[in-house]
């Protein structure tokens, strides 16, 4: 399924005329694809624009989830993809990807705009597991645009098995579950 207002290089056009295209104030570059100028920016086409890397195979998370939720204003230099088939893959990644082998269950899986990506809680609960001020900036971001949850990402930690930084993690989501509301970063 590919979005008719999603246009890939070498799909109808080259990339050399896409780019002449932005040039000109016609088109702009989201993900990795074109999309009108005036064109909303929504989690459908933000998804959509990952097909080509992704496919049926590869699931957006972490920072890429994140993105493609609309936690962050631009997508991560390489996206941070786990596969969603049961078979491991055996093929060259795309030098785009953060490639980890672990599958992502079904039940933290929603597909937007034809790809996989994991759902606002898993999200959540991966970026509070990612060390840095991008992950939990992003983390912030999604909290405040009401996806997700600090209580249902704590829960969602509890009931995974083993997971690095998992520690780390329910510590700085219990933290911000004693943090007064008015002191929470909402911009």
């Amino acid at each position: 399924m590919t979005s008719a207002h999603l246009y890939f290089p070498g799909q109808l056009l080259s990339e050399a005329e896409l780019t002449a295209a932005c040039l000109d104030g016609h088109l702009v570059a989201l993900g990795e694809a074109f999309v009108a100028a005036d064109a909303v920016e929504t989690a459908a086409l933000r998804g959509g624009s990952l097909r080509p890397l992704l496919r049926d195979a590869l699931a957006a998370t972490g920072l890429s989830a994140a993105w493609v939720h609309g936690a962050l204003h631009a997508p991560p230099s390489r996206h941070r993809v786990q596969r969603v088939t049961a078979r491991r893959l055996h093929h060259v990644i795309d030098r785009r990807l953060d490639y980890h082998d672990r599958r992502v269950p079904a039940g933290d899986l929603v597909l937007i705009g034809g790809v996989w990506v994991t759902t606002p809680t898993r999200t959540l609960a991966d970026l509070a597991r990612q060390p840095g001020p991008v992950s939990e900036e992003a983390a912030r971001m999604l909290l405040g645009s009401g996806l997700a949850d600090v209580g249902a990402g704590i829960a969602w930690l509890q009931a995974a098995g083993p997971l690095q930084n998992k520690r780390a993690a329910l510590a700085l989501l219990r933290g911000w579950v004693d943090q007064p509301e008015v002191t929470r970063y909402t911009s």
